[in-house]
């Protein structure tokens, strides 16, 4: 055979690939790290969430209760539950009143079913809305959306003066075999009582007893 042309290249030594020692390398000074501590206040106490709740929803004037009585001060929920913001908060603390192993939401129908909704947003279990008779169509139902036999269920409401339309909300999700865990109000004034009269376990996020 020919020779092969690649034996006949002159030989080259071996290249140092080796890394030079460090003293041979350019020192850089250290570099400030990203703060990452958080810069943001600190959540209000629940007192004050309490106070701004009452600020914002507290009237003065002459007005008829639902419960038929008189009065010279009425807590518009409205004024809460139309607020993005406070409306959050509410729903938080709201989150934080529920007991263990509650695993529906529920509300009477009406504008108790906003404050339903951010809980239900925020504890990421699902609703049951409670209409004050079945309807006349459809499905005829009285207890919507997901009563599921065996749930256990909290129930929530804006503001309570009696107590009677939550407690009725919670005698007909029971009828559908749900236990009911707990009731927790958004604004106390006197509902609560009632609402432990008849059996239940009762949290409010703000408890009041004007003078009328």
């Amino acid at each position: 055979m020919p020779p092969d042309p690649a034996n006949d290249l002159p030989s080259q030594a071996p290249q140092d690939l080796s890394i030079p020692p460090s003293r041979d390398l350019p020192i850089r000074p250290p570099q400030d790290l990203p703060d990452t501590t958080s810069h943001h206040a600190p959540s209000p106490p629940s007192h004050d969430l309490t106070q701004r709740l009452l600020d914002v929803s507290e009237l003065h004037g002459d007005f008829v209760l639902s419960s038929g009585r008189r009065s010279h001060v009425y807590f518009d929920k409205f004024r809460f539950l139309a607020d993005p913001a406070l409306l959050r908060e509410v729903a938080g603390r709201v989150r934080s009143l529920l007991p263990a192993g509650v695993t529906h939401l529920a509300a009477p129908e009406g504008a108790a079913t906003l404050l339903l909704s951010a809980v239900a947003l925020e504890a990421g279990l699902p609703m049951i809305v409670v209409r004050k008779e079945p309807k006349a169509y459809g499905t005829r139902s009285q207890v919507e959306g997901y009563p599921e036999p065996g749930a256990v269920v909290a129930l929530i409401e804006d503001v309570s003066t009696t107590g009677h339309q939550v407690e009725a909300a919670a005698r007909a999700v029971e009828r559908q075999g749900c236990s009911v865990a707990c009731i927790v109000l958004a604004l106390d004034r006197g509902g609560a009582d009632a609402l432990r009269t008849a059996g239940y376990r009762v949290e409010a996020v703000v408890s009041v007893s004007p003078a009328e």
